[in-house]
């Protein structure tokens, strides 16, 4: 039987009783989809996917859609983002670690995503943990002044001026790389297309400037937001365990990786992304 249980206070629900991969009704499924919408963070434990469930799966929340690294995607599955320490011939199989700062997936495209599915094979007995934080919960905890100050605000990202914040040990961006990677700007306070529901917008660590202010004016700003938004009351960090299916909804919240030892441990987790929304049944 279908069970909904809180994973933290206003962060996450747990999906109990369920197996993905089998027939899920239109019924069970639109109360997933509620609590999705509701709490931006679900989890179900103890599944056993095939690539073709996973992206199957994936596709009963909206379109499926692989945006970036190609160079670690499944060769038979390119929908699939592996991350992983592993290695096939000398060569890393998929992208050994990433987002361990605040952010959401997509965040300098146009139309980011709207949502990503992880999927957990092997993972380290410590570490490798995952953050996620209730942007939700967030916006409506402000000041009311500050979301009065905040709400035609709209943040630059820059993702050429992130690299040495996010990965200061990777080299600097390209030529190519600065050319194709344009300044984009995101409103700070996101109106959900689906619920309605207002989210800060306005996470990760990267240098993002609000336009329209001057830099004395927009760096505080900005640091107060993302500060505010991850304190613990927000968050919810999640241990994984082989089995696991986390789904977040890149407009409700925020989430960021933390360190394993990927000389020591190894690590296995495939990733789906989702472009867009899929019509739910009443």
């Amino acid at each position: 039987m279908l069970e909904l249980v809180p994973l933290a206070e206003g962060v996450g629900t747990e999906v109990r009783g369920i197996d993905v991969t089998g027939d899920i009704s239109d019924r069970d499924f639109a109360r997933i989809h509620r609590a999705w919408m509701d709490t931006a963070v679900l989890l179900f434990r103890d599944q056993k996917l095939t690539p073709e469930q996973h992206i199957a799966f994936t596709r009963r929340f909206g379109e499926v859609f692989a945006y970036t690294r190609s160079q670690f995607n499944d060769v038979e599955h390119p929908e699939i983002l592996l991350l992983s320490n592993l290695t096939r011939d000398g060569k890393p199989i998929g992208s050994a670690y990433s987002g361990r700062v605040w952010h959401t997936d997509g965040h300098y495209l146009t139309n980011p995503p709207v949502g990503s599915m992880l999927y957990a094979i092997e993972v380290p007995p410590v570490g490798g943990d995952t953050w996620y934080a209730n942007m939700y919960a967030a916006y409506e905890a402000l000041p009311e002044r500050v979301k009065e100050r905040i709400e035609d605000l709209r943040v630059v990202i820059s993702r050429v001026q992130s690299r040495p914040y996010n990965y200061p040990d990777r080299p600097a961006p390209t030529e190519q790389e600065r050319a194709e990677w344009v300044d984009v700007s995101h409103p700070i306070v996101r109106r959900h297309e689906v619920s309605g529901r207002k989210a800060l917008y306005a996470g990760g660590n990267v240098p993002w400037r609000i336009e329209g202010l001057p830099v004395h004016e927009s760096a505080p700003l900005v640091t107060f937001i993302q500060e505010f938004a991850v304190q613990p009351r927000f968050t919810y960090r999640h241990q994984w365990r082989p089995g696991d299916i986390v789904l977040w909804d890149n407009r409700g919240a925020m989430h960021r990786a933390t360190y394993y030892n990927d000389v020591a441990h190894r690590r296995l987790l495939h990733r789906t992304t989702i472009a867009t929304d899929r019509p739910i049944p009443a």
